[in-house]
């Protein structure tokens, strides 16, 4: 994306505090991101939005990644009723019951491990890559895998960033 004021960024950097705070909780649901991303406002353009996204991602604490990773249901079970996480998660939709159960079981796995759901940005990606990820993560140790769950936040945000940006209006 080229760096460019668009009709959803001036939407968001004139809404009040409030709403503006919502939108950003859509985006990531730490609190402490969506504070530090509301207070820089207004941004004069989309690249200064995805800067201060990925500098307040990177000053997160354990407790606020988590809190963040909190807001993200598990790879194959998208929240009823939420489109984000449907449209997210699309990858999943022609994948076997096979293919489903077994990353059911390694998510498990994984959050009893790491104390949190198996976080990946899975926009575009298929289930098969998915699992592929998931079956060498879980050998992570939690500090290296605390980083690259940073790493997706971050990814993800910036997707979800763009979403809001390009809308003209908040649906």
């Amino acid at each position: 994306m080229t760096s460019r004021t668009t009709p959803g960024l001036t939407r968001f950097n004139t809404s009040d505090e409030t709403a503006a705070a919502a939108d950003l909780h859509e985006v990531c649901s730490s609190s402490a991101w969506g504070s530090k991303v509301l207070a820089q406002r207004p941004y004069a353009d989309t690249d200064s939005l995805f800067a201060a996204s990925d500098a307040a991602m990177a000053e997160l604490s354990t407790a606020d990644l988590e809190e963040a990773m909190a807001g993200h249901p598990p790879i194959g079970r998208p929240k009823p009723g939420d489109p984000t996480s449907a449209r997210e998660q699309r990858g999943m939709a022609g994948a076997s019951e096979e293919l489903r159960n077994e990353l059911l079981e390694l998510n498990l796995a994984y959050q009893e491990k790491f104390g949190h759901v198996f976080l990946i940005c899975a926009t575009g990606a298929t289930a098969e890559f998915m699992l592929g990820q998931i079956k060498v993560r879980i050998e992570n140790g939690p500090e290296q895998e605390r980083e690259i769950v940073r790493t997706e936040l971050g990814k993800i945000n910036r997707i979800r960033l763009t979403r809001l940006v390009e809308e003209a209006e908040q649906s």
